[in-house]
């Protein structure tokens, strides 16, 4: 199969790579659709340890069920493989799983690729009405599915469904627009960069500042450097809550002090629960994430060119998709 393949840092390769081979219970997919993260970027910069090259990366992907009694049944594919049977999985905490796995993580070769092995249990039947390419937003758009849930119960009840995202990426604008599914009226949006500022405002609708310095009941950190946790421990209010989904870098920037005095709560929030990642497909599938127009496509042989150019900023959507058979 042809796969594009983390060969070092800063360097991607269109290549030949082995097809997969499914373990028992496993299906093979053939992928039509697959985000770039913003962990591949992470690992593309040699940031990640995780992701040692080569590797295939991405996981936010949809396709097809190639062979067997599900050929030709459209999926979308959560990435995260776990036992099943620990105490965190069994209490519906799969995220928190001691030997999970994710796709596009060693031992796990990832989904830019044309085809990828996954256990049955991890595949969600996709809608004939819906895309393959809207359906490969399930996994972002999971993580701040998640990040929006945990955040609501924490925020005491007394407070007002009032929230500010720091990021205006795939992981934030998803956090805006899942926080609006559960009831928050009213989010702000942080994002520096002015074309993608314009295109969250003028495409999706979104209220996008450069910075603020109200305080808000609610902060969600989708970036995850010092920076921004500073500006989310300036701006959450006293009794607030902030939610850390971001992955940028991992020191500093948090005013333990003030967030003690002022009894905020910080929740650190990693991926989806197994309910998270069905809860998401099927608000996709309902069309409660609104028309998901904020995505570019590119072909799968050209990611490098589509990294290189995230990389250098001058990507204004939040998400870029690649399709591996175009």
């Amino acid at each position: 199969m042809k796969a594009l393949v983390y060969d070092g840092v800063e360097t991607l390769t269109y290549r030949d790579m082995p097809d997969p081979e499914p373990q028992p219970g496993e299906h093979v997919i053939r992928i039509d659709a697959v985000g770039i993260c913003g962990s591949d970027m992470h690992a593309y910069l040699g940031h990640d340890d995780r992701r040692p090259a080569p590797l295939i990366l991405g996981h936010e992907a949809a396709g097809v069920i190639e062979a067997g009694p599900l050929a030709g049944k459209r999926v979308t594919v959560n990435p995260l493989v776990t036992c099943g049977a620990c105490p965190a999985c069994s209490n519906q905490r799969e995220n928190l799983c001691p030997d999970r796995q994710i796709i596009s993580m060693m031992p796990r070769q990832g989904a830019f690729a044309q085809f990828v092995s996954m256990p049955e249990t991890n595949l969600v039947e996709v809608p004939e009405t819906v895309s393959l390419t809207h359906a490969a937003l399930a996994e972002p758009l999971a993580v701040s599915w998640h990040a929006a849930r945990l955040a609501l119960d924490a925020l005491h009840p007394g407070m007002e469904r009032k929230a500010l995202v720091i990021g205006g990426g795939a992981i934030g604008l998803a956090a805006s627009l899942a926080l609006k599914a559960m009831g928050v009226p009213d989010v702000t949006l942080v994002e520096p960069n002015d074309a993608r500022r314009a295109f969250l405002a003028d495409t999706c609708g979104e209220t996008v500042v450069t910075r603020t310095d109200a305080a808000f009941p609610l902060v969600i950190d989708a970036v995850g450097y010092a920076a921004t946790r500073a500006m989310a421990s300036a701006q959450a209010l006293p009794g607030g809550v902030i939610a850390h989904v971001g992955l940028g870098d991992d020191l500093g920037g948090l005013d333990v002090r003030r967030m003690t005095l002022q009894e905020i709560t910080f929740i650190g929030t990693y991926t989806y629960t197994a309910q998270d990642f069905r809860d998401t497909a099927q608000a996709i599938f309902d069309g409660t994430l609104g028309t998901l127009n904020w995505i570019e496509t590119r072909r799968l042989a050209e990611g490098a060119n589509a990294f290189r150019d995230l990389r250098a900023g001058r990507v204004a959507t939040p998400k870029i998709v690649l399709e591996p058979w175009t």
